[in-house]
């Protein structure tokens, strides 16, 4: 459409009467424009010195600004509120004192987003003021502005600056976003190539990502094996369930290869030659029975049942082997039981005077170092006689007072007195010889004679199967029925003219000379041992049961407690404090075995509560018996070592690693050890 056009020249000339005219006129403009520009300049000029007199007339805190700034504040005060104009002014670059850009970038931007709002946070005063973000541009309503405000729009060159600002933050954007996305399709690509190179007919497909698949591993075969036996089972069921018959009866078949093939193996060296051949004709049943059934919820419904049955057996087998290493821990082994045989029948055919040891004088000797030693297993008895004489610096200063039961008396007086400690004096006596040791004195032994015991022991609860059997028997060892066990609190009576002595159980073995421990101040106390609460089931409500109040009235269920095994005893203040008459008050309550359960450590933890001094953890490590992780250099510095726990060193389940410190004592080319079949 042709745009209207003005009047043209000629017709304005004509109007106008003519050039002449005109020319007159210009002639005329410009003569006053040179009179009066002179007087314009120094009329400014002198404003311009007053509005600088003004400046510096202001108070000592005020800024001084020129009279544009100050107009420019005032416009800005109708604009921005003051919290705004303080932001801007403490946002100051080196694009002015008043820069909004800088500002929006700083404060209330994140720019390098794509497609976030770039709008200034105005006065409400600005409502008028539409900023289009979407399409990249600020678009300004001039004519809803007044004239004060129009000036500070942005002009158009800011407006292209700012633009291109907004699309290299853009641009930063999209290149990040970018990387990222390469990020993934590389790893992506790397991870697909890895499993180009898997044989997805071996694998069956549903493990090609397993990590055992990235590292070479030498019983790998085994283990995949086991997955595919998983695997099979898996849909074994899941066909059965859809009527797969043929599928089913494939799994089925190459279950039984693959069961056949594992074998007992636990590495690959172990497989059958044939394992790799039914390991790639399982992986491909699988891959078919995945494509036929796979479904995540039946698979996963599927593991879950498979996983709890497992669970079940792994309790119900912990439990039998609870029972039968409680078992084997009871029993005695054969070697063992035909020492004692031979050394009884042995004993008993010599003539009564060749049964008495020498030294017996020193027995009553406090001046010398006494041990305590309380045992039903000669050869158990003679590692810790003997381990104890090769590392003391004067074996002639040492004591061994041996107790035994009326059944290995003999033995244990044969052994000994055919193997004399050196210079060291011994003494082997029968506990079942103690008169004073009766059941109107001793509660135990009332206690062990009632109906209730006997019922407990012998007739009710005993198990029918192997796993109902382990609930308990710790308790039910034949150990706590003999008067050998509880011994202990009896020391006084037993050996009324000794101020100290040493007690030792039969299954420790000593590596260092002892007699330090005689020395050791007990600060009063009555028992010196190694306490046990680096755990927290060696606490005090471990062993005791502290929902009866007698016990939670005079307890603390936190209190540390110590290890039988080597403990230090003073006689003298054990007589002072009458030690078993606090035994027998508190055994005599536990008649109904309310308080803790059968044993010796829980009494011992009551009766010397508050009476024991805590000895250096090297004289006495504790786990042998039962922690395979007890550390090296904890056992080489220890002066005694406990094999405390059901893996005795002189039973087959011994832990190997920790056998060796025993067996180093046991001369195996003993005529009676040989006869017996004993070795290493």
């Amino acid at each position: 459409m042709p745009l209207k056009r003005g009047p043209s020249a000629a017709a304005i000339h004509r109007n106008r009467g003519g050039g002449g005219g005109s020319r007159f006129f210009v002639a005329i403009l410009v003569f006053f424009s040179l009179l009066f520009a002179p007087l314009v300049f120094f009329v400014f000029r002198g404003l311009h010195t007053i509005s600088d007199r003004d400046d510096v007339l202001l108070g000592p805190g005020e800024k001084s600004v020129d009279w544009r700034e100050r107009l420019a504040l005032q416009h800005f005060k109708s604009l921005f509120s003051k919290e705004v104009i303080d932001v801007i002014t403490a946002s100051t670059n080196d694009m002015g004192p008043l820069s909004l850009d800088y500002f929006r970038k700083n404060n209330f931007s994140t720019s390098w987003k794509v497609g976030v709002d770039n709008s200034v946070v105005a006065h409400p005063e600005m409502n008028k003021t539409d900023v289009d973000v979407r399409q990249g541009t600020h678009k300004v309503k001039v004519d809803d502005l007044s004239d004060d405000q129009a000036q500070f729009i942005d002009s158009p060159a800011k407006l292209a600056r700012r633009r291109l600002r907004e699309k290299r933050r853009e641009k930063r954007a999209s290149d990040l976003v970018q990387q990222d996305d390469e990020a993934i399709i590389k790893l992506e690509n790397a991870a697909m190539e890895r499993s180009k190179s898997v044989d997805s007919a071996v694998l069956g497909k549903y493990s090609i990502w397993r990590k055992e698949n990235e590292n070479e591993n030498s019983d790998s075969t085994v283990r995949l094996m086991r997955d595919q036996i998983i695997m099979a089972r898996v849909y074994l069921g899941i066909a059965k369930m859809k009527n797969k018959n043929e599928l089913y009866q494939q799994l089925q078949t190459r279950l039984k290869d693959s069961q056949r093939a594992l074998g007992e193996a636990t590495a690959d060296t172990d497989l059958h030659q044939s394992a790799p051949g039914r390991m790639k004709a399982m992986g491909q049943v699988l891959s078919k029975a995945r494509e036929q059934l796979y479904d995540c919820k039946l698979v996963t419904g599927k593991l879950r049942a498979m996983l709890q049955s497992a669970d079940e057996q792994v309790r119900s087998l912990k439990k039998q082997s609870t029972f039968l290493s409680q078992l084997a821990a009871k029993t005695m082994p054969n070697g063992i039981h035909c020492l004692s045989l031979r050394l009884t029948i042995d004993y008993y055919l010599l003539p009564p005077e060749k049964r008495k040891y020498p030294r017996s004088e020193n027995l009553e000797n406090p001046n010398l170092y006494h041990y305590a030693l309380f045992s039903d297993n000669v050869l158990a008895a003679s590692v810790v006689v003997n381990s104890t004489i090769v590392n003391a610096k004067d074996p002639s200063k040492h004591v061994f007072h041996l107790v035994s039961d009326k059944l290995n008396f003999g033995a244990m007086s044969m052994w000994f007195l055919l193997n004399p400690p050196g210079k060291a004096t011994i003494h082997v006596e029968n506990v079942d010889e103690f008169k004073w040791l009766n059941s109107s004195y001793c509660p135990v032994l009332r206690q062990l004679e009632s109906a209730s015991m006997k019922e407990y022991y012998f007739k009710a609860g005993h198990p029918t199967t192997l796993s109902s059997g382990a609930s308990n028997l710790k308790y039910r060892n034949p150990k706590y029925l003999s008067m050998l066990n509880h011994l202990r609190f009896y020391l006084p009576q037993v050996y009324p003219k000794l101020d100290k002595i040493l007690f030792l159980d039969d299954d420790i073995v000593v590596q260092k000379d002892l007699t330090a421990l005689w020395s050791v101040n007990l600060r009063g106390k009555v028992n010196g041992a190694v306490e046990t609460c680096g755990e927290s089931f060696h606490r005090f409500d471990k062993y005791l049961n502290f929902s009866n109040p007698h016990i939670a009235r005079n307890f603390d269920p936190n209190a540390c407690g110590w290890a039988y095994g080597m403990n230090m005893f003073d006689l003298k203040e054990w007589k002072k404090k009458d030690i078993t008459g606090i035994y027998h008050k508190w055994q005599n309550m536990n008649e109904d075995r309310v308080l803790w359960k059968l044993g010796t450590l829980p009494p011992g933890l009551i009766t010397f509560y508050g009476l024991t001094h805590p000895l250096d953890k090297s004289w006495h490590v504790l786990g042998l018996g039962y922690n395979p992780s007890v550390d090296r250099s904890e056992i080489d510095r220890a002066a005694v070592i406990h094999y405390n726990g059901n893996m005795k060193p002189w039973l087959e389940l011994a832990m190997t690693k920790y056998r060796p410190y025993w067996t180093k004592y046991i001369k195996y080319d003993h005529p009676y050890l040989r006869n017996c079949k004993l070795s290493e």
